[in-house]
């Protein structure tokens, strides 16, 4: 159970970076701006990285008990 709590922990502080991160790029850049744009598309892909190893996790700690 403690890997399946830090996988969500993972995503969830994932996610609020990301948004941090959003924010302030655009309060740095209120028009669009090409750098903003893979500023916000870098941060987005750490939260799927995140998700994508919170899945793999949750399919290693329960994939036993759903094929037992």
């Amino acid at each position: 159970w403690a890997l399946v709590i830090l996988a969500i922990a993972m995503v969830l502080t994932a996610e609020a970076l990301n948004t941090a991160i959003e924010k302030l790029t655009d309060r740095l850049w209120p028009e669009h701006h090409p750098q903003a744009a893979v500023i916000k598309d870098v941060a987005a892909a750490g939260v799927l990285i995140a998700a994508i190893a919170a899945a793999a996790i949750g399919i290693i700690v329960f994939l036993p008990y759903l094929l037992g």
